[in-house]
Order: structure tokens, then C-alpha cells, then sequence
């Protein structure tokens, strides 16, 4: 055949196809030209011939075991998966169709871009040294998870992980609640710390909290340097409340027992709310 037969010739008499020098096609051609055949309830055959299995390119191999592999139907998604992991996702904001997204991860890639686009659109030159945003760790020393048994569908719960993971305001997180419950009933215990941590997480952040560790018998409260709060809000904070201690320059103490995960997440939220909101940076010069 020639590569005229992808563009979405109908036969559905023909049960064979054969592809001569398979090695230098692209995989979504071989995925096209794949599926000129088999059309009807025949049993059908695709041959794909190359001169020399040895004498391959490694990508030209990686291609070939790939369409080998992804027989079932529905796989199109799968194989255009496998083609952006040998050549790469190349360059969003340039002429280059080759690129080295891989290094990093396509999640990555995509924070450390949109971080680029808000600088430059801020009027500020691009720190590519610095490291983007932290994620607030917050541990409440109970499981927090989605149960096989209550979502069974692993790529269901991986796809909730993420959702919750990269919400950034609480409505996300409770929209988020609202379709977990329609779809799967109550939440479980598991699902319920799983929520208030990525809530925690949302109330946390504008605070400057880079970490949050509530155990049963003491919570600690990690800021970063400079956090956005009035220092006299915490100082007011500790001389009113004797079980709360300041440990170091950035991390509050507050040493009272609380055995229940949704105590302690509601000690955390009243101490934040305590300390009023969060102070605002000002706006970089040249971006009005």
C-alpha cells in the first residue's frame, strides 16, 4: 500500500494489508493505515515488512512494538501516548518540533510554562532558577484516600487525585465533593481526611504555610519566611492562648490533644482565621 490508503479509504472486503519498509512510517500512519483493514467480520491481517529487524533506529523499534502491542480497540489514545514519549512534546512557543519535555515531565512542563507566561505578562523578567510554588504539605497522621471499594475504577481515582491536587480555592475542592458523593454515595473516613486536607491545603496557602503536621496530641504550623501576616496577630495569638507556642521564627506549637481528624482540622482553621487575612504583596511597578 501507499500512504494514500490512511486518509480514510473504506474497503470492507479487504482483510489484508501489507506495508512495505514499516520502519519509516510515523506511528499515527501505521495506526491509520492499520485500520483500512478489518473493516467488516472477517478476520483480517496487517503485515509490516521492514528489511532488517536488527538494522532498525531505536525509535523506529520503539514505533513498531508499540502498534504491536495496542490491538484493542480504543487504543488510538494509548499509541498517541507511546508518539509523544519517543519524539517528545517539542517547543509551545517556538519553530522546533522537537523537544526535551521528558526531562521534566509533561505536568511540570506545563507549571513551569504558564509561570513563565505570568511573569512576562507581570511586566517581570523570568527567574528559571527559582523553583515554582511549593505545595503546602499537610499531614493529619490519618489515611486519606479514595478506597478500591468505594471507587473502583483506578483511573477514576487517579483522575480525582489530580483534580484535588491542583485545586487552588475551596469552591474547586467542594465541587469536587459534590461529584465524588453524586457518583459514588457517602464518603468513607479515608475520603473524608482526603477532602480536608486538600481543603486545609486551599485555606493554608495564602498564609504563607508550607506545611501543616496535626497529630493527635500536638499540631505544628510551619510558615515560610516572611509569611503574609501581621506579626502582632501572632503575637496576640500566643499571649491569649497558653497551649500555643512559637517554635523557632517560622513555626507555631499548639500542644492540645485532639484524638478526632475533624478536631484538628478545625484547630487549624480557627488559629489561621485568628490571625487575620492575609496581607497582600504589592502589585510589581509598570503593571498597571
Amino acid at each position: 500500500c501507499s500512504t494514500i490508503i490512511e486518509t480514510g479509504i473504506d474497503v470492507p472486503t479487504a482483510n489484508t494489508i501489507v506495508m512495505s519498509r514499516a520502519d519509516k512510517f510515523g506511528l499515527a500512519q501505521l495506526h491509520q493505515l492499520r485500520g483500512r483493514v478489518g473493516r467488516s467480520h472477517h478476520q483480517a491481517y496487517a503485515y509490516l515488512m521492514v528489511p532488517d529487524i536488527e538494522g532498525l533506529t531505536k525509535q523506529a523499534a520503539q514505533r513498531l512494538d508499540a502498534i504491536q502491542q495496542m490491538e484493542e480497540l480504543g487504543s488510538g489514545f494509548y499509541l498517541a501516548m507511546h508518539d509523544l514519549e519517543i519524539r517528545g512534546a517539542g517547543e509551545v512557543l517556538g519553530e522546533n518540533q522537537s523537544g526535551n519535555m521528558l526531562e521534566v515531565g509533561f505536568q511540570l512542563y506545563n507549571e513551569m510554562l504558564n509561570e513563565a507566561v505570568r511573569s512576562l505578562k507581570a511586566g517581570r523578567e523570568p527567574d528559571l532558577l527559582s523553583p515554582l510554588s511549593v505545595t503546602t504539605d499537610i499531614n493529619l497522621h490519618a489515611p486519606a484516600l479514595l478506597p478500591s471499594d468505594y471507587c473502583g475504577d483506578v483511573h477514576l481515582r487517579l483522575s480525582f487525585y489530580k483534580k484535588l491536587a491542583t485545586a487552588k480555592t475551596t469552591d474547586q475542592v467542594d465541587a469536587l465533593l459534590e461529584e465524588i458523593v453524586d457518583r459514588f454515595g457517602k464518603l468513607p473516613a479515608q475520603a473524608q481526611t482526603l477532602i480536608d486536607v486538600h481543603r486545609l491545603r486551599c485555606i493554608s496557602a495564602p498564609y504563607g504555610v508550607v506545611k501543616v503536621d496535626a497529630a493527635p496530641g500536638v499540631t505544628n504550623i510551619t510558615f515560610k519566611a516572611n509569611p503574609p501576616i501581621e506579626p502582632m496577630r501572632i503575637i496576640e495569638l500566643i499571649q491569649k492562648n497558653r497551649h500555643i507556642k512559637l517554635a523557632g521564627n517560622e513555626k507555631l506549637r499548639i500542644e492540645r490533644a485532639l484524638p478526632e481528624v475533624k478536631d484538628r482540622v478545625q484547630l487549624v482553621r480557627d488559629v489561621l482565621r485568628s490571625l487575620g487575612q492575609p496581607v497582600k504583596a504589592p502589585e510589581p511597578a509598570g503593571t498597571a
